[in-house]
């Protein structure tokens, strides 16, 4: 008996160990992590594709997906859009930046931000695509009318099914009501008060009655890159009470994050550049434990490597 206990602890170790491996993502450069688990108890990361060689965020075309169901092993789900597959955007395509998923009455939904015209920091629009499954026969079905010229589109479902919406860039931040089609805007969007130096990347999740917020700051600040902040409220739409800083800047100029539940432990994704060392263009998924102190705030993100030797995708070739 003595022995099993022994080595079921060793297992724990070792485990733990491999879990915390970051970037867990490294044949292809991925960012942008939207975190979400649904009923078949798998977790899914929908990603963006930063292009390798570097040729900056304007080309960004592709978006991934990748599942697991124990968080050390990960599946490459494929990929599920880019640029061409938009009827409405724009000729010279790229511009497929953050997206995020949201589920409803059997039908997933993919959103995601993409210029119309060639103007393209004028003309974004929030484009939605549908499927029936988590990971693949996403079709476009148009884009969300009424918005603002505005990214990072974030869509939180709540306990009693009412789906809201949240997008943003600069110093604007927007939430919303979304009808039952989740392709309509229930309403007016409204400014998301309360929040403190908002830069862009909202995400909202829900702990114990509890509505969180959270998004990072403004390049530069102090010298650094960004840091993650986030905000609380009784109200999915705020206003908001800023509660500071959960995760540190990465070694990479931008951050996007994603605070999910699963199987009982709360996970932080995020994206780095310690595979690639480039600042802002080869970025890489990543993931890490997040808690909660007794009042609800959160305790700061300790951010942990494994994987950054790694081979850098492209310089393995494969068969």
């Amino acid at each position: 008996m003595r022995r099993l206990r022994v080595i079921t602890i060793l297992l724990l170790f070792v485990q733990a160990a491999i879990a915390q491996k970051n970037p867990f993502i490294t044949h292809m450069y991925t960012a942008d992590p939207s975190a979400h688990v649904w009923a078949d108890g798998r977790l899914y990361v929908y990603a963006s594709h930063d292009i390798d060689p570097p040729r900056g965020c304007d080309l960004m075309d592709k978006y991934h997906v990748f599942s697991t169901d124990d968080m050390i092993h990960w599946k490459d789900e494929g990929q599920i859009l880019e640029a061409s597959q938009v009827p409405w955007g724009r000729k010279e395509g790229g511009f497929m930046w953050a997206p995020d998923c949201a589920y409803k009455n059997g039908t997933y939904y993919f959103y995601f931000p993409h210029p119309s015209g060639t103007e393209w920091n004028s003309t974004w629009k929030i484009g939605v695509a549908t499927s029936k499954y988590p990971a693949k026969d996403f079709k476009v079905q148009g884009y969300i009318k009424g918005l603002e010229s505005l990214i990072d589109p974030c869509v939180f479902v709540d306990d009693d099914g009412q789906a809201y919406l949240y997008y943003g860039g600069g110093a604007k931040a927007r939430g919303g009501k979304l009808k039952d089609n989740m392709m309509e805007v229930d309403g007016e969007m409204k400014p998301m008060e309360g929040l403190v130096d908002f830069h862009e990347a909202s995400w909202v999740h829900k702990y114990k009655g509890t509505y969180y917020l959270s998004y990072s700051n403004n390049h530069d600040k102090d010298g650094k890159y960004n840091q993650m902040c986030y905000a609380t409220s009784k109200s999915p739409l705020g206003p908001w009470t800023y509660q500071g800083i959960y995760m540190d800047p990465t070694d990479c100029y931008t951050n996007h994050g994603s605070i999910v539940e699963y199987k009982g432990q709360w996970w932080a994704f995020y994206h780095n550049a310690v595979l690639s060392g480039h600042v802002g263009e080869l970025r890489s998924v990543c993931v890490d434990k997040l808690f909660y102190n007794p009042d609800g705030t959160i305790q700061k993100v300790v951010q942990t490597l494994g994987n950054e030797n790694a081979p850098k995708p492209g310089s393995v070739r494969r068969k």
